[in-house]
């Protein structure tokens, strides 16, 4: 039962920020350099989580063939240089990590 009450207090305060920005700047006259940084934000906070786990994925930095998340990451971004296609760039690299896990499971 408390986790259900964890999640609905997260979830509660999750939506009252995101609305709070969302009625703040509605009534705000903001700077129009301002509004163009905020369009980066979430592309700024994926890369951020993305890079973390892929880079560092057991609490040291990993730049190997060894590591198995970089090659899946490396090739997520060929396919979304070459197709702009969000979903193929996705599926390609869990794909691709899969494929990696399964072959070096069975060495």
């Amino acid at each position: 039962m408390n986790t259900w009450v964890i999640l609905l207090i997260a979830g509660a305060l999750t939506f009252a920020t995101r609305l709070s920005f969302i009625a703040l700047l509605g009534r705000l006259n903001t700077p129009t350099w301002f509004t163009r940084l905020l369009r980066f934000v979430p592309s700024s906070v994926l890369s951020a989580i993305i890079f973390r786990d892929v880079l560092i994925p057991n609490n040291a930095l990993a730049i190997s063939l060894g590591n198995l998340n970089l090659i899946a990451a490396s090739v997520a971004v060929f396919v979304a240089w070459r197709t702009k296609n969000t979903l193929l760039t996705i599926g390609a690299g869990m794909l691709t990590l899969l494929i990696l896990k399964l072959a070096l499971a069975r060495v």
